[in-house]
């Protein structure tokens, strides 16, 4: 029991402090649950202080090794009780430590909080006088209790945060702090279960989710019904249950990743990514490192073995945990990896961290941005390492998150090299085989200029594609762009290793090394001696295409869709418009197959009836199929359907 006050005194704030005071309530912190984690850190490093000077100093200890912090909600009370058997404090310290914020509650150091960029030394962050006086966001008073080893009498501090403060010489039974906080009504109401912080479940929540790693034991009596037992042990089932007392430990006390990493069987590292990212599948890859040195800091990172239901919608959360000296800080930190790696999960702690002065937040700092550095490389090392070593692996990672290393090569400059040899793509090579741009590049014949791509739905859309004929007769490799992002990917390279890219829907083909110059003679010839045919197609869809072209790619088609190489592609066109932009546009050109007996046909027309309507209908019919062999729909598919009934009436009749 405590007894009565030995000696008491009563003592004013600075002027500032209950500005202060406000500030640090209302503005500082924004999630006020984390009082708590505040309170569970202090206790944690008094206890840390007393086990480092027992040893050299064992009599500090007095035969009290048992180290563990206990929690005690008292609903008839209205309190919360946090107590410790670290290392306590003498009545000066009480002054000097608990008053910190009231002794340095001058102007200068309130306006040190108010600016942008200042962040206090990271001794104050977990120590009296800064986290203490979280407990006002929750409390309408918080009492201290302490007493320091080897001292006969204890202190006993009370405020209830008005600019005031009592202390007093107290009687304390053992060594220790105890706080109790007298809590504010809206944070002990049954109606807010979330908020209600005499509620032991929720306790036990909060504990788990912020300090479920502290080395010491977080302790809490449960109250639960147990019917009694015989003598023998057994239920007996007749007699009503009473009421027991359980004292539970709430937290597991071992964070995996302080741990030699060969000691850690894979079993652990899977059991804990599902208890903390609540996956029902183990990870594919696990990322398990300590850096020593200028930033000294723990990183255990995983790569999840799905893509998340919401991985690629705008609104998707991601980011890294936070942990500071194992203490829980920020769930999803986006500053330590790029948004092209933002399918990794997992954690860094560090006693490096910038924290600002609620430990809520980070500041922008050099150590922050060092391990964000080495994060990224040691990811796309793992990468890199799984493409060479464990290649089906890497190509179920690539199905679920290749679409954000390719997001990566257009948003992120200085990545494009980084990334580039983590590509993978279908290719014409194989239906079921994926090809790196390296391998290739390796296969290319020696008179190749270009590597080739073709865009479409899926690979059977892309084989059947017109533009695909000449290339699959030369036998050259062209790859598959299927996602949406790809051609975006490919415009942002360009090149590699200085091999230009090529769609094979666009521009020149770049085949004339390939083609021998009596070919190239003939085409040109064709395109001269048809030019009459050429112009009146032209003029007829003037308002729907920018050329028409005698083609040098089709081989058993009629007619294809192209675009020219100084715009976008027909693809990109399509795909900016399902964005709603619609302002770039593709330049399209209609080729022809001279040997196609379509051409003939309408040659035959134009020599015969030039401007008839049936000529027309031919030009508007071949444009309408290119549109459809590119997946794109027609602009009047009505007329373009009662134009194919016309002409199948005209074919029966005849």
């Amino acid at each position: 029991m405590v007894q009565e006050a030995i000696s008491k005194e009563t003592r004013e704030f600075q002027a500032e402090t209950k500005q202060l005071l406000d500030l640090m309530v209302h503005s500082i912190y924004t999630n006020r649950e984390i009082f708590l984690r505040e309170l569970i850190s202090n206790a944690s490093d008094a206890i840390d202080k007393i086990r480092f000077e027992s040893l050299t100093n064992l009599d500090l200890l007095a035969g009290d090794s048992d180290f563990e912090i206990v929690i005690e909600p008292d609903e008839t009370a209205n309190t919360l009780t946090i107590s410790d058997n670290g290392m306590g404090m003498i009545y000066d310290e009480v002054i000097d430590n608990i008053g910190t914020i009231a002794k340095s509650g001058t102007k200068a150091f309130l306006e040190k909080l108010k600016e942008k960029e200042a962040a206090p030394d990271n001794e104050l962050i977990g120590q009296f006088g800064v986290g203490f006086y979280s407990a006002f966001m929750v409390a309408d008073k918080v009492t201290l209790i302490t007493r320091a080893p080897g001292q006969e009498k204890g202190v006993k501090w009370e405020s209830t945060g008005d600019g005031r403060y009592t202390i007093e010489e107290f009687a304390k039974e053992k060594r220790g702090t105890t706080i109790i906080l007298t809590l504010n009504e809206e944070y002990r109401s049954a109606e807010h279960p979330g908020e209600n912080y005499l509620n032991r479940y929720t306790i036990q929540s909060l504990v788990k989710k912020y300090s479920d790693y502290i080395r010491y034991p977080i302790k809490m009596n449960f109250i639960k019904e147990e019917k009694p037992r015989d003598a023998d042990g057994k239920i007996i089932e007749d007699e009503p249950a009473a009421q027991v007392i359980e004292l539970r430990t709430l937290n597991s006390m071992t964070s995996l990743w302080t741990r030699n990493k060969n000691e850690i069987k894979k079993e652990e590292y899977d059991e804990l990514y599902k208890n903390l990212f609540h996956d029902w599948e183990d990870p594919l890859e696990i990322i398990h490192s300590k850096v020593e040195g200028t930033v000294e800091y723990t990183t255990l990172l995983f790569i999840p073995a799905h893509a998340p239901l919401d991985f690629y919608q705008r609104d998707f959360s991601y980011g890294i945990q936070l942990y500071s000296k194992n203490v829980f800080i920020m769930s999803n930190c986006q500053d330590l990896l790029p948004e092209y790696l933002r399918f990794m999960r997992g954690l860094v702690d560090s006693p490096d961290f910038s924290l600002n002065i609620s430990r809520e937040l980070l500041q922008h700092s050099k150590q922050l941005k060092l391990i964000g550095k080495n994060l990224e490389k040691s990811v796309l090392k793992t990468l890199e390492n799984l493409l060479t070593k464990d290649r089906p692996k890497y190509e179920k990672f690539w199905k679920q998150f290749g679409e954000a290393i390719k997001t990566g090569i257009y948003t992120d400059f200085q990545s494009r090299d980084k990334l580039q040899d983590l590509l993978l793509f279908s290719s014409s090579r194989s239906a079921d085989e994926l090809t790196t741009l390296d391998d290739y590049v390796k296969r290319m014949p020696e008179n190749q200029k270009v590597i080739y791509y073709a865009t479409g739905k899926d690979y059977a859309s892309v084989e059947r594609l017109p533009q695909m004929e000449l290339l699959r007769e030369k036998g050259l490799e062209v790859l598959y762009l299927f996602d949406r992002v790809d051609e975006f990917a490919i415009d942002a390279l360009r090149e590699y290793k200085e091999k230009n890219f090529q769609s094979i829907s666009r521009g020149d083909l770049e085949l004339d090394n390939i083609d021998s110059p009596e070919a190239k003679k003939d085409a040109e010839a064709v395109s001269k001696e048809n030019e009459s045919l050429i112009k009146a197609i032209k003029e007829h869809l003037q308002d729907k295409i920018s050329d028409v072209k005698i083609s040098s790619r089709l081989k058993s088609s009629a007619v294809c869709l192209v675009s020219d190489d100084k715009g976008i592609s027909l693809s990109m066109e399509q795909i900016l418009a399902e964005m709603n932009n619609t302002m770039f546009k593709a330049r399209r050109i209609l080729e022809l197959n001279p040997n196609h007996e379509v051409f003939a046909a309408l040659k035959n027309l134009h020599e015969t009836a030039p401007g008839s309507e049936t000529f027309n209908d031919y030009c508007e019919l071949l444009y309408a199929q290119a549109l459809l062999v590119e997946g794109i729909i027609p602009e009047d598919p009505i007329g373009f359907a009662n134009k194919v009934a016309g002409l199948m009436g005209r074919c029966h009749g005849k």
